[in-house]
């Protein structure tokens, strides 16, 4: 099975052309990793490599590449991956359930959503957010 999409010497898409911007994050540890991912929902597509996972949230892809020698100190927590679900709530009793690092707990924000972030395992935050009642995206 091919990884995602790949571009051939050309520079032409040579499958998924709608998938040309995927995150990649580095890990240290892919198994651990991914199971983190799939219990928030992320579906698994590939895990052929014993160094890099492809998931899917819906249509987008996500990838994962464990790397043994990245070498000095990475910043904890470096961004998030926000991701839009119709009831946040839910989401956030999950992440009590499951016990997971909250860096920020779940609130109306100023920018019209409902949101709360977790930390992942190798210091991404990963953002869960509803609409708030009238509000935009």
């Amino acid at each position: 099975m091919t990884l995602g999409p790949r571009m051939t010497d050309s520079g032409d898409d040579a499958n998924e052309a709608d998938n040309q911007l995927v995150l990649e994050l580095y890990t240290s540890d892919i198994k651990r990793s991914t199971q983190w991912y799939q219990a928030w929902g992320f579906e698994l597509v590939d895990d052929s490599d014993d160094h890099f996972v492809v998931l899917r949230w819906g249509g987008t892809l996500l990838f994962l590449e464990q790397v043994d020698d990245l070498g000095g100190d990475l910043p904890r927590l470096a961004g998030n991956i926000r991701v839009m679900v119709p009831d946040v709530d839910r989401y956030w009793t999950k992440a009590l359930e499951l016990g997971r690092e909250v860096i920020r707990p779940i609130a109306d924000r100023y920018y019209n959503l409902r949101d709360f972030t977790v930390a992942s395992p190798d210091g991404v935050g990963l953002r869960f957010a509803s609409p708030r009642s009238g509000g935009r995206q």
